[in-house]
């Protein structure tokens, strides 16, 4: 399952999660172009639940992706936070080396939210 949501205070929430369905990946990739789409500066929350890879053509459209929005998502998301089983301070820095805003990985969504809220409208 694949599902982009706004949520309040400017709260994007990217899930891709059980239970998996066929057009599972096409879902992910019109959600990352949704997010790039946004008109106003938000938050970012992707939710991974650790299930099916990326077919190798996934991968290369969402490098395609990160390469073609990175300043566009760069000037306009506040923070991002990764939660996804096994994520940690390795996979954040991978991330913060292509974006400059605040980032976390973890496992734990609580852990997340919190994060996501200290760096919320309004937040420096």
């Amino acid at each position: 399952m694949v599902r982009l949501d706004e949520e309040d205070g400017s709260l994007l929430v990217l899930r891709f999660h059980q239970p998996y369905a066929e057009g599972d990946e096409e879902a992910y990739l019109a959600g990352l172009d949704a997010i790039a789409a946004h008109a106003r500066p938000f938050r970012l929350m992707t939710m991974f639940g650790g299930g099916p890879a990326l077919s190798r053509q996934g991968e290369r459209a969402q490098a395609l992706w990160f390469k073609a929005t990175r300043s566009r998502i760069d000037g306009l998301c506040r923070a991002c936070a990764i939660v996804r089983p096994n994520a940690g301070e390795e996979m954040a820095r991978v991330f913060r080396r292509l974006w400059s805003f605040p980032l976390i990985a973890t496992p734990d969504e609580a852990e997340a939210r919190a994060f996501l809220a200290r760096h919320g409208e309004g937040a420096p």
